[in-house]
């Protein structure tokens, strides 16, 4: 039974993440070479965007592949890994409106985005003493451990659930202003930015996924345990 529902819970979502990661990678390799026919960079397009939008306390920077492609709302800063921030391609366009799309929510004051900006210390210190709480938990068979590490899945999973409308609204935002701003034609191109986009967010996807299968294990673990 315990077998059984670690497959389920555990190794299924496991298993979707990497499928979903695959797919971000084969998107990005494909698309990232293919030039779109503006022949702009990500930077450049990510300037022009925020610009066109009134936003000019961002700054945009290129960072090393360790940091990733994101937009820091408390620095204010639009930052670029050099494969984005200088590539000419349909991805690198693609992934560069993503991230002023971010900025564009924290212009306009975007909800769900002011919400998971107001959980990220709690997640952060969660996510930090999970790993303990978690061998602890199995190691000493502690159900107070146990309850604390299904706490710190629960804020997870909210953090993980608030990320969602902001990772699909970003992309959303970033597909209409490449197309209404002439940086990418209708057809191929729109394609291929969708790919790169959709592919990422099913990401986000898989880790709401993993996530919840964690906090539904640990809770039959749990019960199981208090039986």
């Amino acid at each position: 039974m315990i077998f059984n529902l670690y497959i389920l819970l555990i190794v299924v979502p496991l298993t979707f993440g990497v499928w979903a990661q695959f797919r971000v990678s084969s998107a990005l390799k494909t698309f990232g070479e293919i030039p779109a026919s503006s022949r702009l960079s990500g930077s450049e397009v990510a300037l022009t965007l925020l610009e066109g939008a009134g936003i000019r306390d961002v700054t945009i920077e290129e960072v090393n592949g360790m940091m990733g492609d994101h937009y820091d709302p408390s620095g204010k800063k639009l930052c670029l890994t050099s494969t984005i921030y200088h590539g000419r391609s349909i991805a690198a366009l693609g992934v560069a409106a993503h991230e002023c799309g971010h900025a564009l929510q924290h212009q306009k004051n975007y909800v769900p985005l002011n919400l998971r900006m107001k959980i990220i210390p709690a997640t952060q210190f969660a996510s930090q003493i999970l790993p303990f709480v978690i061998i602890g938990g199995f190691l000493f068979h502690m159900s107070a451990l146990i309850t604390l590490g299904i706490a710190c899945y629960a804020l997870l999973m909210a953090f993980q659930l608030v990320t969602l409308p902001v990772e699909f609204d970003a992309s959303h935002r970033a597909k209409a202003l490449l197309l209404q701003m002439g940086f990418i034609q209708p057809g191929s191109e729109v394609a291929g930015v969708s790919a790169v986009l959709n592919a990422a967010a099913l990401t986000y996807v898989a880790a709401f996924v993993a996530g919840l299968g964690n906090l539904l294990y640990l809770v039959m673990l749990r019960r199981d345990n208090n039986r």
